[in-house]
């Protein structure tokens, strides 16, 4: 087989490489987790955002690739409750957080994520989260609060990994899920942005990558 021969087949295999781009129509998939100050987007504060970047190799297989996350100072209209706080160990007052205004720290990382679509060259992002439309209504009311035109997230469609989990492994419970599909899970680390999103990011790489073993995809 001549050199030219074998750069032609070369270049006609990484043509035909798998992309994030055609195996989500289009969509990159982003996994995000946001820690808040209740349940209610349009009454509670966001207090913590983490987003992670996915990537693919040439068979076809999800990876992390990185990590960008901010704490948030809360919003002076948005309420935090107590109890939420109790829940997730965030003190707002802590200067240790190096926490943003919500409007940079949602541009701090909407910046990165679009840099990602264009990097994959998709057509928009899509929230990846455990119980999604939770996560993704406070990043649209946070987004209009703000008002920032450039939403790099579709809308209203997402991937949940709650319901993925439950489909793959018959749990909903992110530890649970974890624990099921062997990977590890520190409850003490827990209810952090980035350290949810990195195993949700895990979790949601692991199903993907499992149906395409399966036969599935590609």
């Amino acid at each position: 087989m001549t050199e030219e021969m074998t750069d032609a087949m070369v270049d006609a295999s990484e043509r035909n490489a798998p992309t994030l781009a055609n195996r989500f129509r289009g969509f990159l998939p982003v996994v995000v987790d946001v820690e808040t100050g209740g349940f209610e987007s349009d009454r509670h504060a966001l207090l913590e955002i983490a987003a992670v970047i996915l990537t693919m190799d040439n068979n076809g297989h999800l990876y992390p690739e990185d990590v960008v996350s901010a704490g948030v100072v809360p919003h002076p209209e948005m309420r935090v409750e107590q109890a939420s706080l109790d829940f997730t160990g965030i003190d707002p007052a802590d200067p240790a957080r190096e926490a943003l205004p919500e409007r940079d720290a949602l541009t701090h990382v909407f910046r990165r994520v679009r840099q990602a679509v264009r990097d994959h060259g998709c057509t928009r992002a899509v929230v990846v989260a455990h119980n999604a439309h939770f996560d993704l209504g406070f990043i649209n009311a946070a987004t209009a609060r703000c008002e920032i035109k450039r939403n790099p997230f579709h809308p209203f469609s997402c991937f949940d990994t709650a319901t993925l989990a439950g489909l793959a492994y018959g749990q909903t419970v992110l530890a649970r899920a974890c624990d099921a599909a062997g990977i590890e899970f520190n409850n003490r680390k827990a209810h952090s942005a980035a350290y949810d999103a990195e195993k949700t990011a895990e979790l949601f790489c692991g199903i993907v990558n499992r149906w395409k073993e399966l036969g599935g995809w590609g």
